[in-house]
Parts: C-alpha cells; sequence; structure tokens
C-alpha cells in the first residue's frame, strides 16, 4: 500500500470515528472573529478567535506546534500539555491532521523565539481533509499540475494570490477610470449569430430550442459601435472573448478584453488615453517609472515613443510597403531578402502576409512602450481610412516587450466603404481564409442609419496583468487556464 493511500484510508477512518462519537466533521458554520493578520498585531494576551486551514504540524511530545493559515496569512498555534486543556490536546492531536481547516480559540503569546503565536484553549474541527497536501509545490515540472490544480497552487504557493489579487485592483482602476472620463458599462452578447470585430477563427455551437447554429463572440465591437449609432457616446465593456487559435504564452482561447467607443474624437485621443491610463495604474500599484518584466527593464514613464506601421518594416526589413503594395511584390521582397520564418504558404491576402511579417520580423523587436500607428488598408476590415493616404488607417498599437497591449483605430463609419470591406472579406472567408469575417447586413444597415466619427479602443487584461506582476505565461493570470484533459495527453 502507498503511502498516500495509508493516509486517506487513516484520514476515513477518523472521519467515521468523530461520527461515531457524535462529532460533525463537516459542521454548517462558525463564528470567526479575527483574521490572522489582526491577530498577529494584537498585544501579548489578548484572547483570540479565528479560523483556517493548518499547513503544518509538529509534535513535540508534550507540546505542538502547527501553522494556521488563512486568506490574510500564516500564525504559529502552540498547544501545550499543562497550558491546554488535555481534551483539547488529545483532541487535536488524535484526529487534526495538515489540511484540516480548525477554529481555534486562545491568547497572544510569544514564543521562546520571538514568534508571535496562538496559544490554544480549544479547538473545533471545521473541515476534515481527505486527501493530504502536497510536500512539494513548485519548479517547473509541476507547473501543469499547479495550472489544473489551481486549487493546490493557491494553498501552497500564497504568492500566487497576490497576482489575481493586482488583477482585480487593475480591473477596478479600468472601470474606474473610464468612468471618470464619463463612459458607460454596457453588456454584449456572448452567442452570436454572426462574429466578427476580429480577424480570427470562432468557436461554434449549436442552440436545440431554435435548432440554429451560433458563435462564442470574437470581440463586442460591433455591438458597441450599434449602442453608438443608437445615441451613446461613450461606451466600454469588459468581457470574455473567445478565439479558436493557437495556444501559447501570450494566448488562451478565452480571454478578458476591455473595449471602449467614444463619439467624436479620433485615434490621437487613444494615445492620450493610453498614457493617462497607465499613469494612473502605476500610482496604483506603487510602482516606478521602470519595472522589470522577465528580466528586462522597461520604461513606463509617458509620453511613449510612436513609430509609423511602414517605417518599423522598412527599419527592420528594408522592405518599403508603399512599394511592394500588394501580394506579389510583397512575397518577391520576403523571399529576394531571404526572410526566414515568415510562413507566405498560409497566407491569403496581401493583409495577411503583411501581418506575418510584422509578427514574425518586426513586432518582436519593440521592448519599450511604442505607438505603433498608420496600418495598410487591408489589415483593418473596420477601420477608417487615413485623411491623407487612403492606402492606410487611423490606427495605433500599444506594444510592449513584443505584445500588443492595446489596439485601436478610428472606426469607419461610411457604410458603402464598410459593405464592400465586409464582402471582400466574406470572399476570403469563402476561399478558406478561417480569420476573415463573414458579411454582418445588420451592422451595414446601422452605419446606414448613421454613426457618428468615432473612436475604438481594445485592451487585453490578461497581457496587461502579466506586464504588471511580471509573469512570463497568460497561465499565470488567468485562475483556470485551458488546459488539455490528461487523458488526452500523449
Amino acid at each position: 500500500m502507498s503511502r498516500e493511500k495509508q493516509i486517506i484510508e487513516n484520514r476515513l477512518r477518523k472521519i467515521k470515528e468523530l461520527r461515531e462519537q457524535g462529532i460533525n466533521p463537516y459542521p454548517h458554520k462558525y463564528n470567526k472573529k479575527f483574521k490572522i493578520e489582526e491577530c498577529l498585531k494584537f498585544k501579548l494576551g489578548t484572547k483570540v478567535k479565528t479560523a483556517g486551514r493548518i499547513m503544518t504540524k509538529r509534535n513535540l511530545g508534550k507540546i505542538f506546534f502547527a501553522t494556521l493559515q488563512d486568506g490574510s496569512g500564516k500564525i504559529q498555534l502552540v498547544l501545550q500539555k499543562d497550558k491546554t486543556p488535555q481534551k483539547q490536546f488529545e483532541f487535536f492531536k488524535k484526529y487534526i491532521d495538515n489540511g484540516d481547516f480548525i477554529g481555534v480559540e486562545g491568547k497572544i503569546i510569544k514564543t521562546k523565539t520571538k514568534q508571535i503565536s496562538i496559544l490554544v484553549d480549544k479547538v473545533e474541527l471545521l473541515s476534515k481533509a481527505v486527501l493530504p497536501l502536497p510536500e512539494k509545490f513548485h519548479g517547473l515540472k509541476e507547473k501543469e499540475d499547479r495550472y489544473r490544480k489551481r486549487y493546490l497552487d493557491l494553498i501552497m504557493n500564497p504568492e500566487v494570490k497576490d497576482v489575481f489579487l493586482k488583477r482585480e485592483i487593475i480591473i477596478d482602476s479600468i472601470r474606474e477610470f473610464l468612468k471618470e472620463e464619463g463612459f458607460v458599462e454596457v453588456e454584449t452578447p456572448t452567442l452570436q449569430t454572426i462574429y466578427g470585430g476580429a480577424s480570427s477563427k470562432p468557436f461554434k455551437t449549436h442552440l436545440n430550442a431554435l435548432d440554429i447554429e451560433l458563435f462564442l463572440s470574437i470581440s463586442p465591437e460591433l455591438y458597441l459601435k450599434r449602442l453608438i449609432v443608437g445615441g451613446f457616446e461613450r461606451v466600454f465593456t469588459v468581457c470574455k472573448n473567445f478565439r479558436n487559435e493557437g495556444i501559447d504564452a501570450f494566448h488562451n482561447p478565452e480571454f478578458t478584453m476591455m473595449e471602449y467607443y467614444v463619439a467624436y474624437k479620433n485615434y490621437e485621443y487613444h494615445i492620450k488615453m493610453a498614457e493617462k491610463f497607465f499613469d494612473k495604474i502605476r500610482k496604483k500599484l506603487k510602482l516606478g517609472d521602470k519595472i522589470e518584466y522577465q528580466g528586462k527593464q522597461i520604461n513606463l514613464k509617458t509620453p511613449f515613443k510612436r513609430i509609423k506601421f511602414r517605417d518599423l518594416i522598412f527599419k527592420e526589413t528594408k522592405i518599403d510597403i508603399d512599394k511592394a503594395d500588394n501580394f506579389e511584390k510583397l512575397e518577391k521582397e520576403i523571399k529576394f531578402k531571404k526572410i526566414k520564418n515568415v510562413d507566405i504558404k498560409n497566407c491569403h491576402h496581401y493583409g495577411s502576409l503583411l501581418d506575418e511579417l510584422y509578427k514574425k520580423v518586426a513586432r518582436p523587436k519593440i521592448i519599450q512602450p511604442t505607438f505603433l500607428t498608420h496600418y495598410p488598408v487591408e489589415m483593418i476590415a473596420l477601420a477608417k481610412r487615413n485623411e491623407e493616404d487612403k492606402r492606410k488607417i487611423n490606427s495605433v498599437q500599444l506594444i510592449i516587450d513584443g505584445a500588443e497591449i492595446v489596439k485601436a483605430y478610428d472606426e469607419l463609419n461610411d457604410p458603402i466603404d464598410q459593405d464592400n470591406r465586409l464582402k471582400e472579406q466574406a470572399k476570403l472567408l469563402k476561399k478558406g481564409d478561417n480569420e476573415a469575417m463573414p458579411m454582418d447586413e445588420d451592422f451595414v444597415n446601422a452605419l446606414k442609419v448613421g454613426m457618428p466619427p468615432t473612436a475604438g479602443y481594445g485592451m487585453g487584461i490578461d497581457r496587461l496583468v502579466m506586464l504588471l506582476t511580471n509573469q512570463p505565461s497568460i497561465r499565470d493570470v488567468i485562475l483556470f487556464p485551458f488546459m488539455k484533459p490528461k487523458e488526452e495527453i500523449k
């Protein structure tokens, strides 16, 4: 019999014995009066009543030392034969194991080693753990298990919880910031009959009640624009998006976005808003101008650098996209300059080839916060053309350490132009481009009703949290990241 199996059988035996004695090992409530962090600040001799999980337990014969942990911290428990009632001492010795939740009453003392502790007078079992806690729960080898069993990760690695507490602060700050700027928070559908708003393959599902195919939202964009048409002038949403694409350090099939739309503004407004937000969040998280991210110094002091898309591509590849302005010319230049890692074969049109070249060759070189502006019109089907150069769009992306944090642009409100571009997207979809958008007649109709000049902005919350908490993977900032079922892993 394995050691773990012995532990489990022993604990099940204890549960049975407790029940036979009329003791419920899973009572309904407990009057916890103080958090552990409060207990640690009390004067010596103060009587306390608290509760938490037993993390460690040491039997020294006439004295027990244990570590009690709750959501606020840890404290040492001391049970001593001549100072703790014998019945309580024996109960703790016989029935309490690591992992159990218990309630304790006692007084604050300081041990010979100067450690603040609770000298226990009374113990109450609140939840008997059947499975033992892991003895070691860290390191690269156990990373997958940490994601799969986040509950164990949070128990054994309290610093993980700090990441998610900061995530909450970041999301709260986003909401607070936008509401201060006059934005109204709204909700958009997750289940949609027609998906759109981004270049991505969707997840499909089926609605039995109407016997129709539905899609999980890849973006809230088209619905938020409908609200601008309807008379809202500043709207935002914090929502889940679902994209049926690759999984890596920066991509999870389900992720969190914030998108806002504002009437009568253009992409320059986005730049000011992004810089204003970063100034606010640095203060909120008590960060300096410079932060460390995965061994690199990132300077978050505003204003951030700006560069045009054409200039960035030329700087990194010596290809002038104003001259290589179609698929064939760009393909020829990439091959002539022997640029590696660009997957030309799977690019179905000029915009996708530009995007592939940019993501593989240029974007990884951007380390410090940089606004990348004026994409070619072929890259974003929903953006408005630049006033002076109709081949470009009024777009801006904020890139930090090779990752897209913000994507924003002037929204296309010309219904004729939008109709033509979506029809072109629909053709590409039929030809096999899974990331092209389908035609959305109702959205075009909404534009025909009339949408004022509008600027739209999307921020990847997961990537922002990664940056501000120095986490290497998107899985480290999502409580329950997608994991392949264990039985399918070969």
